[in-house]
C-alpha cells in the first residue's frame, strides 16, 4: 500500500498548526521543532484536511476551484507532510 492512498483521510498532526504571516504574506505550518513555509495552494489543501474528507475528495474539490490541479498532486503533498510528521492519515 502507498504511504497515502486516495481513500486516506488526512489531518494535521496534533502538534502542528497553520498560520498566516501577514507581513510576509506567507502561510506556514508550525510545530515545536520546525517551521515549514507553504504556498497558497498548499494552504488550500491543508484547510481541507479535516480527517473527514478523503484525498480523492480533496483532489476533486480543488479541481473544481482551480484550473490546474494535476492528478496525484494532493496525494504527493499529503505524503510529503506525513513523512515530515506534519500530517497524519486514517486509512480506509
Amino acid at each position: 500500500m502507498d504511504l497515502v492512498d486516495e481513500s486516506a483521510r488526512p489531518r494535521l498532526a496534533p502538534h502542528v498548526r497553520m498560520v498566516f504571516n501577514a507581513a510576509r504574506e506567507q502561510y506556514a505550518l508550525l510545530s515545536p521543532e520546525s517551521v515549514l513555509v507553504i504556498n497558497a495552494t498548499g494552504a488550500a489543501i491543508v484547510q481541507l484536511c479535516d480527517s473527514e474528507r478523503t484525498v480523492a475528495e480533496i483532489q476533486s474539490e480543488l479541481g473544481s476551484q482551480y484550473d490546474q490541479v494535476a492528478d496525484g498532486d494532493v496525494q504527493r503533498f499529503v505524503a510529503d507532510l506525513v513523512t515530515k510528521r506534519g500530517m497524519e492519515v486514517d486509512h480506509g
